[in-house]
């Protein structure tokens, strides 16, 4: 009851929403669904089916979450790349895309206009300020790749920048990485 959720706002079916969350009215969101405590989501905004939205996020317009994104408590997402408080920007959003099952760890800052690849894993605090491959793990400020995850969410044993294989330890799958291209066969 203490949510907001504007009229014309698209909400699938066993979506979750908590306390203090407004939704613009021109929102999109997907089935089973959980966003968090204080939760705000822009009128330009898509998100899929299974994302889960921690606490204190804010999902600005030209934002778009494919399925089964995890966004960490309080992580960030902008829209405009050179605010200033005096002048509307507003014809100058520039899109962010989160592919297919991305992490995204608490308290990251996404620079928006950049899409981060499925699977992908941003570290907790990391600032994105490129685009990100997917399964990439993405550590620091500014972020850099320092290794390769599974679907599953297990670092893998795959060297950056080399040809190699490996296997994740829970699901057997295997991975390759050919020239630079990483594969699930």
């Amino acid at each position: 009851e203490t949510a907001i959720i504007d009229e014309g706002a698209k909400i699938g079916i066993y979506t979750r929403i908590w306390h203090w969350t407004h939704i613009c009215g021109g929102a999109t969101i997907g089935e089973k669904c959980s966003l968090g405590q204080n939760v705000f989501i822009g009128n330009r905004v898509v998100i899929g089916d299974n994302v889960k939205i921690q606490n204190n996020v804010s999902v600005y317009d030209n934002v778009t979450l494919e399925d089964d994104v995890f966004c960490g408590p309080s992580m960030v997402f902008t829209n405009v790349y050179n605010p200033r408080s005096s002048i509307s920007r507003k014809d100058e959003y520039r899109n962010t895309l989160v592919k297919k099952g991305a992490t995204l760890g608490a308290n990251c800052t996404i620079i928006c206009g950049h899409t981060i690849g499925e699977y992908a894993f941003i570290g907790a605090g990391a600032v994105i300020n490129c685009d990100v491959p997917g399964f990439a793990l993405m550590v620091g400020v500014p972020a850099r790749q320092i290794g390769w995850m599974s679907r599953y969410g297990e670092r893998l044993d795959l060297p950056l920048g080399k040809e190699g294989e490996a296997v994740c330890p829970h699901t057997g799958e295997r991975y390759q990485l050919k020239k630079g291209n990483y594969s699930v066969p």
